[in-house]
Formats: C-alpha cells, structure tokens, sequence
C-alpha cells in the first residue's frame, strides 16, 4: 500500500482511538454490520479501503485494509467482505477474553 495511503488511513485510525469520528469515515454498509466502518482512499487510479469497528469501548480494532479489486460496478467483492465479518467476529471474542464485556 502506498505510504500516502497508510499516512491517510492512519490519522483516521488514530482520530478514532482517541474517540472522534474520523471525518472519512462512514458505515461499510454492503450487508456487514453496521457497527463496521470503512476508510476509502483514492492513489493512483487505485482505491483502498480500511475496515474497522469502535464497536467495543476500549478498543479500536482494523479488520482489513486492501485495494479494491472489484470487477464489477463498486461493490466490494465477496470473499473481501466474508473476511471482514470473520475478523470482527474475532474481535469479539478477543474483546471479551480481554475486557470481559
């Protein structure tokens, strides 16, 4: 990922940890949950996305970070977003083993 990206991407996540709303930052949407954001970034003729949740209140989790590759129309392709779901669900657990909420 180009370094312009991750420095983007990074002070959005960094808002986010310290409890403001990245100002890029909307609903991934697209059927996950709607406690997952996404981050979208255009470089290049490229566009790259970061998915994370502030579902939990003592931590910001990032899912996935990628350069979309859809090969059809805008949606985000099916194994990107079963990826998404999978971490989160992980982030659960983690959370909960952790915090004990």
């Amino acid at each position: 990922m180009p370094e312009e990206v991750q420095d983007v991407f990074g002070s959005a996540l960094l808002d986010a940890q310290y409890g403001d709303e990245p100002e890029s930052s909307r609903a991934f949407g697209e059927g996950l949950p709607s406690t997952i954001r996404k981050l979208v970034e255009d470089f290049d003729k490229d566009t790259y996305r970061a998915a994370y949740t502030l579902a939990f209140p003592e931590a910001v989790y990032v899912l996935h970070v990628f350069k979309k590759k859809s090969k059809s129309g805008i949606a985000t392709p099916q194994p990107e977003k079963q990826l998404v779901l999978s971490r989160f669900k992980a982030a659960a657990l983690h959370y909960e083993e952790r915090y004990g909420a």
